[in-house]
């Protein structure tokens, strides 16, 4: 079981590290860190993380953002592939200015995880 994160967030929290993938031509960034966010409906990837793999953002395309305290702004998307917990997710991912991540909904509801905070761990549960 992956224990929660208590180096990046105060207090612990649950994280993961997922794989970046161009599909086009298979090039991978891996080790991306991921906070799991199950308040969050979208999935939001490092821009510095998807640079390395050197996509190109989505011509023309932005997406409105709106934080927890109702505040708006855009941000750019990029197609790619995330891997986590040894499966491909593609899709149209909203990249952010932050050295985290945040794993939302999009792809946590495909997924059964137990967050054990009394323990501070967390784990794919089998259904």
């Amino acid at each position: 079981m992956p224990s929660y994160d208590a180096s990046h967030f105060a207090p612990p929290a649950p994280a993961t590290q997922v794989t970046l993938r161009d599909p086009q031509n298979g090039a991978t960034v891996s080790n991306v860190l991921m906070l799991l966010d199950t308040g969050a409906d979208v999935t939001l990837l490092p821009r510095s993380a998807v640079e390395r793999l050197g996509i190109s953002l989505a011509a023309g395309q932005q997406s409105e953002l709106m934080s927890y305290d109702g505040s708006k702004s855009s941000a750019p998307v990029a197609i790619l592939d995330m891997i986590f917990l040894g499966r491909a997710y593609r899709g149209r991912y909203v990249l952010i200015e932050e050295e985290c991540g945040i794993l939302g909904r999009d792809i946590l509801n495909q997924v059964t995880l137990l967050l054990d905070g009394p323990r501070l761990q967390w784990s794919e549960h089998s259904p």
